[in-house]
């Protein structure tokens, strides 16, 4: 920084400063408990110290130490939500995306040639992963935000805006904390009821309702029922949908239901349940989710995010 001089007093006055700081950092400098410079603490060798208002535990560096913390964490989490086991950790997200196709038995006439959303219960894949969806929308309960977000277990809802349109903001924070929001119709019709006309308007009329909502329109789709015909595909095809996943379990907060006779989870499985609550079934969000995790976790499953699949 260039200072400009404007008289002799002033350069005299500006002599004398210098000559006092320097003294001070001499004294400083032989005084072992003595001076450090703002913003570090006295004995650190000049390291950066805490500031006012940003105190708290240091997080680790070492990565294996913030793997322990990690662990840790997850450990008390279970113990808080009263899991048998802390739940497994899934595996990254495939590099090359599974090719999904319609489930045998689950095409429509013009599935291959016009190029359809596919209906699949089931993800492609060795991995011993199971998938989480969520539909509906009507019980929004507190509690169920703060445990997934406790266990790090993702999630996707499928959403029907009848049920979400009074409180969007709860959903907003589930995406925010990196769950998925996807299309189960404007108001959960039976679609093949419906006219073409009719089922598009459901479909891409939740399209808006999400990109309006959520920032963005998504590409998967879930029929009401999980029940569809050639008019859903091609409704749903025209909005932008490119899936129609359904489910291959179905949990609920006192027992499972399941597609296959084994009545096993398989790897990639999808599995259903729904936002419901205490005026719906014997127990909460949170017991439903209980079932969930200690079913899949005993039998060595990891819950992933379906959308990292396809």
């Amino acid at each position: 920084m260039r200072v400009v001089v404007q008289n002799d007093k002033f350069r005299a006055r500006l002599q004398r400063v210098a000559l006092r700081s320097g003294l001070a950092a001499l004294a400083c400098a032989a005084v072992v408990s003595g001076c450090s410079a703002p913003g570090t603490d006295p004995g650190s060798g000049g390291a950066p110290g805490r500031q006012p208002g940003r105190g708290g535990p240091d997080r680790p560096t070492d990565p294996r130490a913030r793997l322990a913390a990690e662990h840790e964490r997850l450990v008390a989490a279970t113990r808080r939500w009263d899991l048998d086991q802390v739940p497994l950790t899934p595996p990254a997200p495939p590099a090359v995306k599974p090719r999904i196709t319609p489930r045998d038995g689950f095409e429509v006439d013009g599935q291959r040639e016009e190029n359809l959303p596919p209906v699949f219960t089931t993800v492609p894949t060795r991995q011993k992963v199971v998938f989480l969806t969520i539909d509906d929308g009507d019980n929004k309960d507190p509690d169920f935000l703060r445990m997934m977000s406790d266990l790090k277990v993702p999630y996707s809802a499928f959403l029907s805006n009848y049920l979400v349109k009074n409180d969007y903001g709860y959903f907003r924070r589930m995406q925010s904390e990196g769950h998925t929001l996807n299309n189960h119709t404007l108001t959960h019709p039976y679609l093949p009821g419906l006219s073409y006309e009719e089922q598009k308007d459901e479909i891409c009329g939740m399209q808006a309702v999400m990109k309006k909502q959520f920032g963005k329109a998504p590409t998967v789709f879930r029929p009401p029922y999980g029940d569809y015909n050639g008019d859903t595909l091609r409704a749903a095809k025209s909005c932008g949908i490119r899936y129609a996943p359904i489910w291959d379990e179905e949990v609920f907060v006192d027992h499972w239901e399941y597609r296959d006779d084994d009545r096993s989870l398989h790897p990639g499985d999808i599995v259903l349940t729904h936002f419901r609550g205490r005026n719906d079934w014997n127990g909460t969000m949170v017991d439903d989710m209980r079932r969930f995790l200690n079913k899949v976790t005993r039998d060595g499953y990891a819950v992933a995010r379906l959308e990292d699949y396809l």
